[in-house]
């Protein structure tokens, strides 16, 4: 490949924006993605957490009837 034709076939590459909306689109999900791999065990742990915490909670408030 001569330099000419090297030059040529960058300044289209430069010049050409086609596609890109989805490369954009391909970086958004890519960054969600990412986000919500890096989110989601923090969540659920805490998430467990306050479900033990308010069934305990609940547990503590009930007071069963006398029997009869």
């Amino acid at each position: 490949m001569n330099s000419n034709a090297f030059v040529a076939l960058a300044t289209g590459l430069v010049v050409d924006d086609g596609g890109q909306d989805l490369v954009e689109y391909a970086l958004l999900s890519a960054i969600i993605a990412v986000a919500g791999v890096l989110l989601v065990p923090s969540i659920t742990t805490k998430m467990g957490n306050a479900f033990v915490g308010w069934g305990t909670q609940v547990q503590a408030l009930w007071i069963p009837s006398a029997p009869q």
